[in-house]
């Protein structure tokens, strides 16, 4: 499902109730939902929104990476969230989602609990992630306040940039070699 902004009105949210103040930039984000925490993603980041579907386990990737799966003939990772952020495990359901995300040129999937809205919301209303330890939040870029609500906004890069996140094209590349010859070897035999 292709994120676009004539979703804004469908869903209902506060993207058609609130334009910003006056000559105020606005942020343009998808929101979703993992446990009882509201999350975002800057929508440029986001290429599609599909429903949850079976994974492939990649032996030896890191523990946060669930598996891959080919889209559109590419083979994209899939990262869960959950796991991520340290949440416990939840079984998929009808609303469990995969947004497909783009970070400097390499495709991968966040597997998320629901997706909520396309949102648009004024840059003035996000403060600063509060600092609750010696280290930043690593993750969070900054907190989006909405009508009687919390938004968290993360930062995809920051998110990606440890080691085991540059490990996640090995698994993805090591899959993609491994089903070319077994293709090949088919031809040959048909």
């Amino acid at each position: 499902m292709p994120v676009k902004e004539s979703q804004t009105a469908a869903v209902g949210g506060l993207a058609g109730a609130k334009h910003g103040s006056a000559g105020g930039d606005l942020l343009q984000l998808v929101s979703f939902r993992l446990g009882g925490e509201e999350y975002g993603l800057e929508i440029l980041k986001v290429q599609e929104i599909i429903r949850m579907q079976e994974l492939t386990r990649v032996p030896n990737s890191p523990p946060f990476v669930e598996g891959v799966i080919n889209l559109r003939g590419r083979v994209i990772p899939v990262i869960g969230l959950r796991k991520r952020f340290g949440m416990p495990p939840r079984d998929h359901d009808h609303e469990t989602r995969i947004v497909v995300v783009e970070l400097g040129g390499d495709v991968l999937g966040f597997e998320v609990d629901s997706v909520s809205e396309v949102l648009r919301i004024p840059a003035d209303t996000v403060e600063p992630p509060p600092r609750l330890s010696k280290h930043d939040n690593e993750y969070v870029s900054g907190v989006g306040k909405l009508q009687g609500r919390l938004l968290l906004l993360l930062d995809v890069t920051r998110l990606m940039a440890d080691s085991e996140a540059i490990s996640l094209e090995a698994p993805a590349s090591a899959l993609a070699k491994e089903s070319a010859p077994a293709a090949h070897q088919e031809a040959v035999v048909s």
